[in-house]
């Protein structure tokens, strides 16, 4: 057995670890035979002296053996799975889940809490009355028998490694390093087994790689390892500039993602599902175009398949027939205090202020109020006159400090000032 100090002398050397010295770092982790400060010290070494493809795959597949693996796909061929690295009003996987179901593509989603200034879909879910995010294989086998969709946690048996390691990054501000970010996520995402994985690599001020040349890296690390481990793979690398859609706030997000299952969503959100949805159903060889998915939309069946997953995963009787998404009751709007073009959207700061208002956790044990909502009524480039709604705010309590924050949030430049357009919304394609 090699010794913790051999294998973190070696790292700090910058010198390569064997498959066996990364393993013993992940059973460590598991077992704990490795302390929090030798595994903060592992993670500190990684950062500042980076890890090869070889020991990023090593890594990543040890994570996911440390637990159970799913293989899906032996049970459902075709299942497949999307991953966000998350964003501001990002609620995609949503409406992805039952619009790809209600198509004959069968999808299995493992969702996260909120991180950060980000929200995450299980909050977002946990808002519907009911609603049972627990899962295991077996009841996410049956789900996806059932109504061809399963969207949860999972048990602490998938890449139980993880779960230490995640919060030893986030302890020792480690937790946006490239390579530990790819096998984070792959660990569970590879567990599950799917037929196909997509991923949605966020850039822009509102994500955790903001620049573009950073996000595209990650997005090729991501779907270089998950080939490498046998897993058919590919990944956008989208805009997160400003939010995505109008809303942000876990109650005010479900309802415009069920929105978007009747043609109610807006254009951005609308265009980012469908592309995603196009590109993972090729990827697990159930091609749909985008003519089949505005049918199922236009046709009610991508939201009749969402309220009968929400039904088969416990969702109340009496929300599934009125479904309601209450607001906080303080409603303030956010106003153009001149004429003039939105030119920046500090989006990781509407977040952050998002999260101090109580639509967030400051703490992992803070609770969440899903009625505090962002309305961003203006978008990057449009041009406004003193007075027009920049935004409008529902708060639980009326806090001047704060309106201020979110107001200081929305740039204008002068109208006649030379602008770059606003980014793409779909800035590339891995590979």
């Amino acid at each position: 057995m090699t010794l913790p100090y051999r294998i973190l002398e070696r790292k700090r050397a910058g010198l390569p670890l064997t498959a066996a010295e990364i393993g013993a770092v992940v059973d460590g982790a598991t077992d704990g035979s490795w302390s929090d400060g030798q595994l903060a010290a592992f993670l500190m070494a990684a950062a500042i002296r980076g890890l090869d493809h070889e020991e990023m795959i090593a890594l990543t597949r040890a994570m996911l053996e440390s637990g159970q693996c799913w293989d899906l796909a032996r049970e459902v061929p075709g299942v497949c799975d999307k991953h966000s690295t998350g964003g501001v009003g990002d609620k995609v996987s949503i409406a992805l889940a039952p619009l790809l179901a209600s198509c004959g593509v069968p999808v299995a989603m493992l969702t996260g809490r909120g991180l950060g200034h980000t929200g995450g879909t299980a909050d977002k879910l946990e808002t519907i009355p009911g609603l049972d995010l627990r899962l295991d294989r077996r009841r996410t086998v049956e789900l996806l028998r059932a109504c061809g969709m399963a969207s949860g946690i999972a048990t602490g048996e998938i890449a139980p490694a993880d779960a230490r390691l995640y919060a030893l990054r986030d302890a020792s501000a480690t937790i946006d390093v490239p390579p530990l970010v790819t096998a984070s996520i792959l660990s569970k995402k590879l567990a599950l087994g799917s037929a196909a994985v997509v991923f949605d690599v966020k850039s822009g001020n509102g994500a955790f790689f903001a620049e573009l040349a950073q996000a595209t890296a990650l997005a090729a690390m991501l779907v270089s390892t998950a080939q490498a481990l046998g897993a058919r793979a590919s990944a956008l690398v989208t805009d997160m500039s400003q939010p995505l859609g109008r809303w942000v706030g876990h109650s005010a997000e479900v309802r415009e993602a069920i929105g978007l299952l009747v043609g109610e969503g807006p254009p951005d959100l609308l265009e980012l599902t469908l592309v995603l949805a196009v590109e993972v159903s090729r990827l697990a060889g159930t091609p749909l175009d985008r003519s089949r998915l505005l049918a199922a939309i236009a046709g009610g069946q991508a939201r009749e398949r969402f309220f009968t997953w929400a039904a088969l995963q416990g969702a109340e009787a009496a929300w599934l027939r009125a479904p309601s998404h209450p607001l906080a009751p303080v409603e303030r709007p956010l106003l153009a205090p001149r004429a003039g073009v939105l030119a920046q959207v500090d989006t990781r700061q509407l977040g952050l202020l998002l999260v101090e208002a109580g639509a967030g956790r400051p703490h992992p044990k803070a609770a969440i109020d899903p009625g505090v909502a962002l309305h961003a009524t203006a978008r990057l480039g449009q041009r406004l006159e003193r007075g027009d709604e920049l935004a409008r705010l529902y708060l639980r309590r009326d806090d001047s400090y704060l309106v201020a924050g979110f107001a200081a949030c929305f740039t204008l430049a002068d109208p006649g000032a030379p602008l770059a357009p606003p980014p793409p919304l779909i800035a590339a394609r891995v590979p």
